[in-house]
């Protein structure tokens, strides 16, 4: 294909991932109320233990409301209508890629994918115990009047660390499968890889609740092997490739 012919079918790509983006966005606004009540539980849990009115979402100005639906209904727009955009992606770039190629990418998405919302899911239940720790540094007589769009940022953020985070052991293995990091190499970091998880768990969680903290930590560390195995067992087959080559090319006796 032409430079032409190539931008008229991102285009068309574009506009076909526009329009999905649209219509999620459309769908996402209508379940905007239920969503609000979930990411502002822990807001009424404080406020419940306070024993008064000092804890609430505040809106502070006239379209600060329609502002947070708006940024809901756009995040979770982009979840809804990713099948689309993602396909319309892989459309444009799948035929120039090789065979193998393809299906290194499709086993890298599939495997990348369900990780994201897992761990978006997980930092959702940690959500409301770091809010309830942040809570606990109000000093006596001080309010808790949470303005509605930094602490939607604040729960979307920490939503997408988390969810990034459990994706980071499908980018190990990728770098593994470019040739940059060896499995052993990989594996040897396993010291730091724990370190880091656990205070990454240690930060994500309240200091009282050491289970949460501990499973967190459990959880990434277990995909951390997971990545550091599957390494491994790459480079294996790869030796008996290149082993078996270097049989076929040898000299005949």
């Amino acid at each position: 294909m032409s430079i032409g012919a190539h931008l008229i079918e991102l285009r068309k790509r574009l506009m076909w991932a526009a329009a999905a983006l649209v219509v999620g966005m459309v769908v996402a606004f209508v379940i905007t109320d239920p969503i609000i009540h979930l990411i502002t539980e822990p807001i009424r849990v404080i406020a419940e233990r306070r024993g008064d009115d000092f804890s609430a979402l505040n809106f502070t100005s006239v379209t600060s409301a329609f502002d947070l639906r708006m940024r809901i209904a756009f995040s979770i727009g982009i979840f809804l209508s990713a099948p689309i955009w993602l396909w319309q992606i892989w459309a444009f770039i799948m035929p120039g890629l090789t065979r193998k190629e393809i299906r290194y990418t499709v086993g890298f998405v599939a495997s990348a994918v369900p990780l994201f919302f897992i761990g978006c899911w997980v930092g959702l239940l940690i959500v409301p115990h770091v809010i309830e720790l942040m809570w606990g540094f109000t000093p006596e007589g001080g309010v808790n009047f949470y303005n509605a769009v930094d602490y939607y940022d604040f729960v979307f953020k920490l939503l997408i660390v988390v969810g990034v985070s459990f994706v980071l052991p499908v980018f190990l293995v990728a770098l593994n499968v470019a040739g940059v990091m060896s499995g052993k190499a990989i594996l040897k970091g396993w010291r730091v890889a724990i370190l880091i998880a656990t205070i990454f768990s240690a930060l994500a969680t309240p200091a009282a609740d050491v289970v949460s903290m501990l499973m967190l930590a459990g959880i990434l560390v277990v995909l951390f092997f997971a990545a550091a195995g599957l390494s491994m067992l790459f480079d294996r087959r790869k030796a008996r490739r290149v082993a078996a080559s270097e049989m076929a090319s040898g000299p005949i006796a």
